[in-house]
């Protein structure tokens, strides 16, 4: 597969790249992390004037185009200056989700607001006994006139205390593990009956768990069809897999050049200890996992804009599996490398670690897809 770059898509990595090796380092970090929400407004705002957040959407609703690919290169570089505004819980998520699943007016108006930095969304699908499965739905929508009542709950919804309007997976009939009678509604934040219990995460971004009490909604709410979210769902969260996993190269890619950096300049025994052949296949095969990772992270986006959802789901599960294990590694190396001063909070080490850490933990972790990439090869067979 050519994974040659074009002309605007590598216009896009410089700049994603140059913005964050000079004006996003480690204490612009802290402090946007500080800000009210845990992210800054301001650098928000630039991103929409940088056509960041209107990719992916078509040009007659206000975006930029591009697809999955050219959200991966924006990904890998927002991994390597691991930032914490929340462009997987708005873009990637919510905004596949509107661009897959919304009526055309709503569909119109809400992404044109998305891309010009309006609009702030979550995507609320997980609960407190599914683990990794989109099917186990337990949250009950029921008919109520010209539209619905939601109770249930949610959790570990990212970004959802500050989302402007959270996508929520429910239940409309069936039992709670059924694959049919799932149904995603997009519910406004401040709607009477949901509260967000918001929280950082160890990785020093946000996320909240809900708690829907009677929460009433219109037919309009709904994205998809009635009873068939399930599969849009799927779709959407396979997108992100494969795009959190060119996040995570990113994150390998800048772990692996600082360890290389810190181990040129520290000595021992009168020589830079990148001088020791030992080290250096260390070095090398975190430098050969990140390129793994990053190869199948590109060709999972690749194909999410295809039509082959088999394939698309299998690359997914490629992508994220082997992120899950080589940012392990990646880490610990790096952690243990750089001695004790790896896993202190004034080093970028640790915070590297932390996020591959919950990007392993997102989606569904590598044993995840590791059994998922087994049970899509005993059902071809």
């Amino acid at each position: 597969m050519n994974f040659t770059f074009s002309d605007e898509q590598l216009l896009i990595r410089d700049m994603a790249e140059r913005f964050f090796r000079d004006e996003y380092d480690l204490e612009t970090r802290r402090k946007h992390q500080a800000k009210d929400g845990g992210f800054c407004r301001e650098t928000w705002a630039q991103f929409a004037e940088m056509g960041w957040l209107a990719l992916g959407i078509p040009e007659d609703l206000g975006g930029v185009g591009g697809g999955a690919v050219e959200m991966a290169i924006l990904m890998e570089a927002m991994g390597g200056g691991l930032a914490v505004e929340p462009f997987l819980s708005t873009v990637v998520l919510g905004g596949s989700l509107l661009r897959e699943g919304a009526a055309e007016d709503v569909r119109e108006e809400l992404l044109s607001r998305l891309a010009a930095g309006e609009l702030l969304l979550s995507f609320a699908y997980a609960e407190a006994q599914s683990r990794y499965d989109l099917n186990d739905v337990a949250t009950r929508a029921r008919a109520d006139g010209d539209g619905y009542v939601i109770d249930g709950a949610k959790i570990v919804a990212l970004h959802a205390g500050t989302a402007d309007k959270i996508a929520v997976t429910a239940r409309t009939s069936g039992e709670d593990r059924d694959r049919d009678g799932i149904t995603i509604f997009l519910i406004d934040a401040d709607a009477p009956g949901l509260s967000v219990r918001d929280y950082p995460t160890v990785d020093g971004l946000r996320a909240g768990d809900l708690a829907l009490e009677g929460v009433r909604v219109g037919a309009d709410a709904v994205l998809g069809s009635v009873g068939g979210g399930l599969e849009l769902a799927e779709s959407v969260v396979d997108r992100a897999a494969a795009l959190v996993a060119a996040e995570a190269a990113g994150a390998m890619a800048a772990l692996t050049r600082g360890t290389v950096d810190y181990l040129k300049e520290r000595k021992q025994f009168g020589r830079p200890l990148g001088d020791f052949q030992a080290l250096q296949h260390r070095m090398t095969e975190m430098y050969m996992e990140t390129e793994l990772t990053r190869s199948l992270a590109y060709m999972a986006a690749v194909l999410q804009d295809g039509e082959d959802r088999a394939a698309a789901r299998r690359a997914s599960s490629q992508a994220k599996a082997k992120a899950g294990q080589a940012g392990r590694l990646i880490g610990q190396e790096a952690v243990q490398l750089h001695g004790g001063m790896g896993v202190t909070d004034e080093m970028p080490v640790g915070h590297y670690f932390k996020r591959l850490t919950m990007i392993d933990h997102s989606f569904g972790d590598s044993a995840h897809h590791l059994d998922r990439l087994a049970d899509m090869e005993i059902s071809v067979t």
